[in-house]
């Protein structure tokens, strides 16, 4: 369920002259019992459509006086969040003899031919308003407050993401409330202009036309989610632009080092820019310092399961949760744990729109038991990145729908995840080009694209937290043994390996150092180019006492990894 709220007008759309039909009634009804909002968004004043339509209690919200007045039915809560109409406006108004008028909490409104009269005393007077017009009604209200803005404010109040929202109306007052949602829909009997704007437009006009999009919303909400605000664009092919989709389920893999998480990182500037919520899950820290999004946890101290869920509670608010203070073994338990109320936040909102999940074989493990209980029917909105793919439940690849494979190894990737689904592999497997990627989608069947992915505009500080404080596992860890192996101190991050560097004896220090272990090490494992090459110049400098040389390179990694201003390497 990715359209969470419909968002509606009420003359011409919902209602005709003025009245709803019972079978209009009826699928709202069944709209709403379906766990969806219902949202009215009209020009008219409260105290009328109470009158007009006494079922207004169907609805969460209303938005009323064309976006100037909020209205909660459930509690009959009122606010209006613009200016009450300027007294001397309504009383010039009434005395150069324009009617009918009607002055409400924020709108004065009234009908054709008058507008050129209205305009004319707006001038006069020096007010900021805007004239609004709807099938000949003229509409006069503060400036800036339509029923874009009025819709807005009701959301806000549901905690929920204009993304989330179809909205379906006629007439042109509709249009800015249209466009500001994920999918627009204009019913029949619309305006030419309305209609040529809007992603759908119904068969049936007035109410048959909302009852038809219910239907619709009902039995595949998915198929109207290509919208103008839905795709997040992942780069380019040959011919055309390459787009992910928030139904998507997404296998990012490749080998390590290759920009897996530089590529996730260009998507979540994406999901910034469209302002979709995302929540990273990041056992390994490799996404310390990301940009808009609020970290939880560190090497020291794990978040917690309310932590995430009430951050996520914010629709504004990106999160990205840090376990490196868990053991491998616990991130699968916590992910396990965390996921229930994640689904519920999801069935009640539709967000967060993006999970992605780092290192999925660690928290989507296929040895788990119990991962298909903990699965929903679906991961929507979902990025999965491993090197492993064959180490993932094969529950959660089943649900994939697009597949990103990286580098040189690309096409075992591809092999890879059809082996573990079941699904008969493409035949035109090749390598990806330069630094191109290989996207299929496997339930299409159309043939593998080498895209061309978007590059992030940060430089993401990668890994630089695992390998200051977090866990390296025994085949990443140094070790100093000395040259007789008398001894076997595992320095499983860089913290410790400058702790245990500083209190080892000098003939240790330069048994490691003359044989190049230490540059290997940070070349190869903490996959530091630059710190290895440092660390070179020391080993290869027979004129620097133990003494110099330990203190060269325990400086070089001090400065990109422990240095108290950043905590990260730049």
């Amino acid at each position: 369920m990715y359209f969470i709220a419909l968002a509606t007008d009420y003359d011409g759309t919902l209602a005709h002259d003025g009245i709803v039909a019972e079978k209009t009634l009826t699928a709202l009804e069944r709209f709403k019992k379906s766990g969806r909002k219902l949202i009215l968004v009209t020009g008219r004043e409260l105290p009328d459509l109470k009158r007009v339509f006494p079922e207004v209690g169907l609805f969460d919200k209303v938005v009323a006086e064309n976006g100037a007045v909020i209205y909660t039915p459930a509690s009959e809560e009122e606010r209006t969040i613009s200016s009450s109409p300027a007294p001397k406006l309504v009383a010039k108004l009434k005395k150069l003899g324009v009617k009918p008028l009607s002055v409400g909490r924020s709108i004065v409104a009234t009908w054709e031919p008058h507008q050129a009269t209205v305009l004319e005393v707006i001038k006069k007077l020096g007010l900021e308003l805007e004239i609004i017009f709807n099938k000949g009604a003229v509409m006069i209200l503060p400036s800036g407050v339509n029923k874009a803005t009025g819709l807005a404010a009701a959301l806000e109040d549901l905690r929920l993401s204009p993304h989330n929202v179809v909205a379906v109306g006629d007439a042109e007052n509709d249009h800015a409330f249209l466009q500001a949602c994920g999918c627009s829909v204009a019913v029949d009997n619309a305006l030419p202009a309305v209609k040529d704007t809007a992603d759908l437009v119904t068969r049936g006009a007035r109410g048959k036309g909302v009852e038809e999009l219910i239907d619709k919303l009902m039995e595949r909400d998915d198929e109207l989610v290509r919208g103008r605000h839905d795709g997040i664009l992942l780069g380019s092919d040959s011919h055309d632009e390459v787009y992910l989709w928030p139904t998507d389920t997404v296998l990012i893999a490749g080998s390590s080092g290759i920009g897996k998480s530089t590529l996730a990182t260009a998507l979540t500037e994406h999901f910034v820019e469209n302002e979709f919520q995302f929540c990273i899950f990041d056992p390994e820290g490799d996404y310390d310092g990301l940009e808009g999004a609020v970290r939880l946890g560190d090497g020291s101290s794990a978040p917690t399961k309310a932590q995430v869920l009430d951050l996520l509670d914010k629709p504004e608010t990106n999160v990205v949760v840090n376990g490196l203070a868990m053991r491998v073994n616990e991130r699968p338990d916590f992910f396990a744990e965390l996921l229930p109320g994640l689904g519920n936040l999801r069935f009640r909102t539709a967000r967060p729109h993006w999970l992605v999940i780092d290192e999925a074989h660690h928290l989507l493990p296929k040895r788990r038991d119990d991962t298909r209980a903990v699965l929903s029917l679906e991961l929507p909105g979902t990025i999965l990145i491993t090197v492993h793919p064959e180490a993932i439940s094969t529950d959660a690849l089943r649900l994939v729908t697009a597949v990103i494979a990286l580098g040189p190894k690309a096409k075992n990737v591809i092999k890879a995840f059809c082996h573990e689904t079941g699904t008969k592999p493409p035949t035109d497997i090749r390598p990806p080009k330069g630094e191109r990627v290989l996207f299929w989608r496997p339930q299409t069947r159309k043939k593998i694209a080498m895209v061309k992915a978007t590059e992030p505009r940060q430089s993401l500080k990668r890994h630089s937290r695992k390998y200051a404080e977090g866990q390296l596992d025994e085949a990443g860890s140094f070790y100093f043994k000395g040259a007789d192996k008398a001894m076997n101190l595992r320095a499983h991050n860089l913290m410790i390996f400058v702790q245990i560097a500083e209190g080892i004896d000098d003939k240790t220090w330069e048994h490691h150092l003359r044989a190049g272990d230490y540059s290997e090490w940070f070349r190869h494992q903490i996959r530091d180019k630059d710190l290895a090459r440092e660390t070179i110049e020391a080993e290869k400098d027979e004129t620097l006492s133990a003494q110099e040389s330990r203190k060269r390179v325990l400086d070089a990694v001090r400065r990109r990894y422990t240095a108290p201003a950043t905590g990260a390497k730049s």
